[in-house]
């Protein structure tokens, strides 16, 4: 691990990958060191923001020595959410997966996943633990506008579009689930952590 300080009131934690984020993320949620705010993962990097009773140097000391259990990432009974597997790029993973459009959405409904950091727009969520041969590159070209609700692969990540913004990411499906609502506490669907389920359904 690195610690780099990041502003006055938070440390910046450097690790090897990204299975090491989410389990220590979670191992943070658990048990949060004294004067921890909050944590925010990203792929490589969590965000620690603490208050004045604390410092770099004792969250370092806390976090070297802090045991990991990659098998207690995810908790709690897994947010569904209903996909109509109709996306404009159904076709084009397919091909690359050398799979039917019927298999590949059934393997991705098939999967468990968990929401391993939020980034690109609020509520978006970035989840992992799909099937590997749903592995797939994003598009060559991206697009300029993608519908709010599209549900897309890119790498190892699975995401749903919480609004219409541009993306390169191969478009497999669509919902309707609401991924950001400000009248919500949190304003968020899906948090890190959370354990995700795809159920395949018409919208």
């Amino acid at each position: 691990m690195r610690f780099l300080p990041a502003g006055r009131s938070a440390v910046l934690v450097e690790v090897d990958d990204l299975e090491t984020v989410i389990a220590l993320a979670s191992a943070l949620r658990r048990d949060p060191p004294a004067g921890v705010i909050d944590v925010v993962p990203a792929a490589r990097t969590l965000l620690l923001i603490h208050d004045e009773s604390t410092s770099m140097s004792k969250l370092a000391d806390r976090l070297r020595d802090q045991p990991l259990d990659p098998a207690s990432e995810r908790g709690g009974e897994p947010v569904e959410i209903s996909v109509t597997y109709d996306g404009e790029d159904l076709a084009d993973v397919a091909k690359q997966t050398r799979l039917s459009e019927e298999e590949v959405a059934r393997r991705h409904a098939a999967a468990d996943y968990t929401v391993a950091f939020i980034g690109f727009a609020p509520g978006f969520a970035y989840l992992v633990g799909g099937d590997p041969a749903l592995h797939v590159a994003r598009r060559d070209s991206p697009r300029t506008k993608v519908p709010a609700g599209s549900v897309a692969l890119a790498g190892e990540f699975t995401g749903v579009y919480p609004r219409e913004a541009p993306g390169g990411w191969q478009l497999v499906g669509r919902t309707a689930a609401t991924l950001w609502d400000l009248d919500r506490d949190p304003p968020a669907l899906l948090t890190p952590g959370t354990a995700v389920r795809f159920v395949a359904g018409d919208q």
